[in-house]
């Protein structure tokens, strides 16, 4: 079955937060703690209903899934999830997004359990910096994360950067040097204007992805090879001899509503078919409700049918779009 929108885009993506908690207090994810607003244990998603609703998905079409949070690995349990994901019939990819800080003990059981790949956060190779953007000083277990992710088999690694005017901009070339030495994807992200709640003010801190672009020495020579294939959101470069890639993924400056390819799932159970969507279909309460399989199924596919053809334009210039937080949607 394939789950095709009005638009004629497939929609086989679907992102799954399982927390809203984090160990990190990154300033353009995580408000302070004085208004951070988690929600209560039974308002979030058990494993089992997590594992029904995704069973779901796949039978409406759904090939990848990738779990995310907040912090996907202080779920309690989170490589039995993996393997109970990882289990169902037609399911082509299962990933994670993590912020590193526990990858190093985790990487090898949640290998085993069926995970196939991972991105890791990664805004700095700074130990102060990190300490000034996290809030934690955790750069040492996040490197010593990847290593491991690396040694036993999670591929391919990606390491998304969010860029930050006047914070770590000036480590742009450094970060996508990484790749002549490691067969990692180095992905720069431009700041989103996410609430007004955030340390990290968007219009002062945010750089558009062409100045980011300069910032890497001969990214406009011929040798720069631009892959044919996408790579989700990520427009793809190789700089000469290198063992991996870098990609830029610019939401504000450049709009890949055409080619979306996802739905979220919140960990309190609401699907959204559009990150910068206000409007929620509750799939908990459907499910709390006794619904059965085919109906869930039935869910998706009109999720799917209403998906918007893109979301509001969004500019350097932008007031914040909402007042949920990344860590209350899922990453």
């Amino acid at each position: 079955m394939r789950l095709i929108d009005s638009y004629e885009r497939q929609i086989d993506y679907l992102r799954i937060s399982v927390t809203d908690h984090c160990n990190l207090m990154c300033g353009y994810c995580m408000p302070s703690f004085s208004i951070q607003q988690h929600a209560k244990k039974s308002e979030i998603l058990c494993f089992e209903e997590i594992h029904q609703l995704s069973m779901a998905a796949v039978a409406a079409g759904i090939k990848k899934i990738r779990i995310t949070g907040g912090e996907p690995l202080i779920r309690k349990g989170i490589v039995d999830l993996c393997r109970m994901l990882a289990g169902i019939d037609g399911l082509k990819e299962l990933s994670l997004t993590t912020n590193g800080v526990l990858l190093k003990q985790f990487a090898e059981p949640l290998f085993h359990a069926g995970l196939q790949r991972v991105n890791i956060s990664l805004d700095t190779l700074n130990r102060e910096k990190f300490k000034k953007i996290t809030g934690q000083d955790h750069l040492f277990s996040v490197l010593s994360g990847i290593r491991e992710a690396e040694k036993v088999g999670l591929s391919p690694i990606k390491i998304n950067t969010v860029v930050m005017q006047g914070i770590n901009d000036d480590e742009i070339s450094q970060l996508a040097d990484i790749t002549m030495r490691k067969p990692y994807q180095i992905r720069f992200i431009e700041l989103m204007p996410f609430d007004k709640e955030r340390p990290f003010s968007f219009k002062q801190r945010f750089m558009p992805i062409q100045q980011i672009i300069k910032k890497i020495p001969n990214i406009d020579g011929s040798h720069i090879i631009f892959p044919q294939k996408r790579s989700g959101p990520a427009k793809l470069c190789v700089l000469a001899g290198a063992k991996g890639s870098i990609g830029f993924i610019a939401p504000v400056s450049w709009h890949f509503c055409k080619t979306c390819n996802r739905l979220r799932l919140t960990a309190t159970g609401n699907l959204r078919t559009c990150l910068f969507a206000q409007e929620e279909i509750d799939l908990k309460s459907t499910l709390r409700q006794g619904a059965s399989h085919n109906e869930l199924i039935s869910l998706f596919q009109t999720a799917v049918t209403n998906k918007p053809q893109e979301h509001q334009r969004i500019t350097p210039d932008a007031t914040p779009i909402q007042d949920q937080g990344m860590y209350t949607i899922g990453g």
